[in-house]
């Protein structure tokens, strides 16, 4: 089977999302700093209830299934990803 020449998508999409996490964490850590809240600022997007059931639901005595997810997108995680990309391009 013959290899691709090139760099390895699985380690973009990887890179991205250690961008995203990382982005995320710095994000929070200084919203609490005046100058830099902003970017812990963006969208919440939720699949499911705010108290954390989902909007799946499968009980079947002994065990309980609940389902949803909740993505939020700051300015420091696009940031991130962004970062990410830079560095993908320059390995």
């Amino acid at each position: 089977m013959a290899r691709s020449v090139g760099k390895n998508k699985w380690a973009l999409f990887l890179l991205i999302l250690v961008g995203i996490v990382l982005g995320s964490f710095i994000g929070h850590l200084v919203r609490g700093v005046d100058f830099l809240s902003w970017l812990n600022s963006g969208l919440d997007f939720a699949v499911g209830n705010p108290d954390g059931s989902g909007v799946v639901s499968l009980d079947l005595g002994a065990v309980a299934v609940h389902i949803g997810i909740r993505i939020k997108i700051t300015i420091a995680s696009v940031l991130g990803a962004l970062a990410a990309v830079l560095i993908y391009k320059k390995i």
